[in-house]
């Protein structure tokens, strides 16, 4: 119990570390990562772990010889985040370290400088470039940052001898909770559409437009949104979450409505099939109304499974038999599972609620967490 409440303790205190006073905002590479990398090595070395900052200003803490067994998450935050949300992976995995001191195994623990997308509207810089992948290291704007943190972003970095990854993570959800269960065990991470639609009809006076005249191109979203939701009630989740209206006023009929299209599931025909039949009824519903709709991806990301044999020595770990379930969130996870065999931990989320300041874990939880890392990193060896 002394250990979990230390965890909880250390991820209140990095929440400290913001770019916002009062709040927990913390982008890539911003000036209180500094503050959260010297807290973090500090801590690290004091347990015998050698530590650096790598090219995409990843913290990298090793503890043992031989083949690594790597922990990880991320560091960055949301805009007015949590303080559980990716650092609490990061600080599990050291904790497990001070827990198991003397055992003989051979750890890296990994916070990675960026999973949420938030600085560059590009998620998991941290763990792709760990992964090998340049692209966004090469990008001027991130190269500039990177260098202005101290770093080269053009270094290469030594083929790393892993012998598997774990993640842990709060679910960010309310599954766990209705069940009144601690922990999960995470069996696949969901693949997810993105696109935008735009509608366009012909803006007019409210109070001039006969109804039966009138092109309007918020009726016709308003109406596909319906069968966006009923969609996702059907299979998987699907959902829009953001509108952008012209001209937006309270006496006119709306010309041009922009709507966003989010859809996930853990199999991607099945996801794929739901977002050929949403797009079929924009047009659809448009056209009944004269309205006319165009559509962009933004992006299509695959389900990625987690290793199975590495999920089911996690999962004997959990003491009574653990839940599996998918994960509905992107994590770094599925940027390393198909290079390296990956499995992830999620804790319950006390009211499902995450990406927010009354985001928060039980420390009984975290008990159990570490009880299972321990069991976990032991039968490794």
């Amino acid at each position: 119990m002394k250990a979990a409440q230390a965890v909880v303790d250390h991820c209140r205190h990095i929440a400290t570390y913001s770019e916002v006073s009062g709040q927990t905002t913390r982008t890539f590479l911003s000036p209180p990562m500094r503050g959260v990398h010297e807290y973090l090595t500090n801590w690290m070395r004091s347990l015998g772990m050698s530590t650096r900052l790598d090219r995409a200003g990843n913290l990298r803490g090793t503890y043992g010889q031989g083949p690594a067994f790597v922990i990880a998450s991320h560091l960055d935050t949301v805009p007015n985040a949590g303080a559980f949300d990716g650092i609490l992976g990061v600080v599990m995995g050291i904790m497990l370290v001070e827990l198991l001191a003397g055992e003989p195994c051979s750890v890296e623990v990994i916070g990675f400088s960026e999973e949420e997308g938030v600085r560059f509207g590009v998620p998991f810089i941290g763990s792709r470039s760990w992964m090998g992948d340049r692209m966004l290291l090469d990008r001027p704007d991130v190269a500039e940052v990177i260098r202005a943190y101290g770093l080269d972003p053009s270094a290469d970095e030594p083929a790393g001898n892993y012998r598997g990854y774990l993640e842990f993570h709060i679910e960010q959800g309310p599954v766990l909770e209705s069940l009144n269960l601690p922990l999960a065990v995470v069996d696949s991470i969901v693949g997810l559409s993105r696109w935008e639609l735009t509608f366009t009809g012909h803006a007019n006076h409210a109070g001039t437009t006969p109804m039966p005249l009138r092109r309007d191109a918020l009726a016709a979203a308003a109406e596909w949104i319906l069968a966006v939701e009923a969609e996702g009630q059907a299979d998987g989740v699907a959902t829009v979450g953001h509108l952008q209206l012209e001209p937006n006023a309270r006496n006119a009929i709306n010309g041009q409505v922009v709507a966003s299209l989010d859809v996930r599931h853990p199999r991607d025909e099945v996801r794929l099939a739901a977002v050929e039949r949403l797009l079929a009824r924009a047009s659809a519903n448009a056209a009944r109304r004269g309205v006319s709709v165009t559509s962009r991806l933004h992006l299509d990301q695959v389900a990625v499974p987690m290793d199975p044999a590495l999920t089911q020595q996690l999962a004997d770990a959990v003491e009574g038999g653990a839940h599996r379930m998918t994960s509905g969130a992107g994590h770094d996870a599925m940027i390393v599972a198909p290079h390296l065999p990956a499995a992830m931990l999620f804790l319950r989320s006390p009211g499902g609620v995450s990406h927010h300041p009354t985001e928060n874990v039980l420390v009984e939880d975290v008990v159990a967490a570490l009880q299972v890392g321990m069991r976990f990193l032991k039968c490794l060896n």
